[in-house]
């Protein structure tokens, strides 16, 4: 029985044995360093992957966050413009060529004002139930003291605390805040100055006595 050839390629017979030696080292490092490329891409590619994973997840993230954020926002406002619409924004209507205002509030009917004005005034708490409206005869013969020195005819800003009584919706309310009313006086003939009201003009959403009287120590008319 003859010997078997052998399995590998044949050493060229023109060639030294140092070349097939060399050749063989040659095509080991190429298989090497293909093998090594194909495994840079392998990584490349799951590296790829694993940004592009990321990348969807950030994303979700993202648009999650914006509409809860948005959902925050807009829940905020709701609660924002509810309670605008429960609080009392009185308006005012001079009557009767400024003897009075008439005070009303659109979106809430009032049951009931209490007018409380600074306490340097020394004038008493008004109760207004059903007619709420302010008359100049509570406080114009103490401004027109205040201000008798002066020009026949005067404006100024008389601040006040008014707090309301009334129904929003099914709700019992209770509202307080600080009002400026708008006065002017003018000169007449034979019976002396006379004060008339012109208006009502909301000043501090809440208040106090004490913030009151501060307000007013700015706004009283210099003798």
């Amino acid at each position: 029985m003859s010997d078997l050839p052998p399995s590998g390629p044949l050493p060229d017979a023109g060639v030294s044995p140092s070349a097939n030696i060399e050749n063989a080292a040659e095509r080991a490092v190429a298989r090497a360093e293909a093998a090594a490329t194909r495994r840079r891409w392998i990584t490349l590619a799951e590296l790829l992957a694993m940004a592009g994973v990321a990348i969807a997840g950030l994303t979700l993230w993202n648009n999650w966050s914006q509409r809860r954020d948005d959902a925050t926002a807009r829940k905020a406002e709701q609660v924002a413009q509810a309670h605008a619409a429960a609080i009392v924004s009185l308006v005012a209507t001079p009557i009767d060529n400024g003897a009075a205002l008439a005070l009303k509030d659109p979106a809430h009917r009032i049951q009931s004002l209490d007018i409380t004005f600074p306490a340097d005034l020394g004038l008493p708490v008004r109760h207004a139930v059903v007619d709420t409206r302010i008359d100049a005869n509570w406080f114009a013969r103490t401004m027109l003291d205040l201000t008798d020195r002066g020009p026949d005819q005067v404006e100024g800003r008389l601040p006040v605390l008014i707090t309301s009584d009334y129904w929003d919706a099914d709700q019992h309310r209770t509202d307080s805040a600080i009002y400026d009313i708008i006065w002017h006086t003018d000169g007449r003939v034979l019976r002396g100055r006379k004060l008339r009201l012109k208006g009502l003009v909301l000043r501090e959403r809440s208040g106090s006595a004490k913030r009151l009287d501060a307000l007013w120590a700015r706004e009283k008319p210099a003798n």
